[in-house]
């Protein structure tokens, strides 16, 4: 190899590694956006919750209803077609823990709505007496060109 394409392959590591460097700082800053640690840690908080439900669920909700229609167990509810067994008892345990999965995070939206809607109510409140003065002016000046 000769010493021109021995800088030429320098030249072309110093761009691989000036790209490589831009691209892992540009992760960096996508990681480290509020939206994505949020995102992060609402999928944990989210997981662990589903543990709880399912439990909830699993636990008990159906023992309870099983009970209520006959003492029937739903995680052992089958149909045998042919060589297939079809565990619809399953499926139905995984539609109640969706349906309360929903109407918690439904109720929880619900209080975080009106949570946010009073302190902007409170912040909507507190006027200054300029703010005041202002808006008074302004009143006065629209009742004035109207006659």
């Amino acid at each position: 190899m000769n010493k021109t394409e021995k800088e030429k392959i320098k030249e072309v590591n110093k761009k691989v590694n000036k790209k490589l460097n831009k691209s892992a700082s540009e992760f960096k800053e996508f990681i480290m956006k509020g939206d994505v640690v949020d995102l992060a840690v609402g999928v944990i908080i989210g997981g662990a919750f589903g543990k709880i439900v399912s439990s909830l669920v699993n636990d008990v909700l159906m023992p309870i209803i099983g009970i209520l229609i006959g003492g029937i167990d739903f995680s052992n509810l089958s149909v045998n077609i042919v060589d297939a067994k079809i565990m619809y008892g399953s499926f139905l345990q995984q539609v109640v823990d969706f349906l309360i999965i929903s109407l918690c995070v439904f109720i929880f939206v619900k209080i975080i709505n009106k949570l946010t809607r009073k302190k902007e109510e409170v912040k909507e409140e507190k006027k200054s007496e300029e703010v005041m003065l202002l808006e008074e002016i302004r009143d006065l000046l629209k009742k004035n060109q109207e006659q």
